[in-house]
């Protein structure tokens, strides 16, 4: 296997920027057609799965930053904090798996009971 130096890391970060600043197709543009979203609320699946999750949230979003993209060849995690309408410092993780340069799996890690607290949508 010829190395990439670290080209998941790459893409990861290139993809959270993207929906953190709220271009929701760019972030998709980052995505196998089969990839699958493992979340608190749910299992999304395919790009128009991941949509329906992606959107609404990246939508909302007032300002974003991502604190660190850590990663290698296959695997990364993006680590990040959002202020939305209804949450303030609203922290979240994806690990993310790259397999031919697309995003295949993403495993999102959040806490569903600020959001709940908050009255928000928690589909997210």
């Amino acid at each position: 296997m010829t190395a990439t130096n670290g080209l998941a890391q790459k893409i990861a970060e290139d993809f959270v920027r993207a929906w953190a600043g709220k271009d929701v197709e760019e972030a998709l543009g980052f995505l196998a057609d089969d990839v699958v979203c493992v979340a608190p609320n749910g299992t999304f699946e395919g790009v128009e799965g991941y949509r329906g999750f992606l959107e609404p949230f990246a939508s909302s979003i007032i300002s974003a930053t991502v604190i660190d993209v850590l990663g290698n060849d296959t695997n990364a995690a993006t680590v990040y904090t959002v202020d939305t309408p209804f949450l303030k410092d609203f922290r979240g993780i994806d690990y993310i798996t790259v397999e031919n340069g697309k995003i295949t799996r993403v495993i999102s890690v959040f806490d569903l009971l600020p959001m709940a607290q908050a009255g928000g949508n928690i589909q997210h």
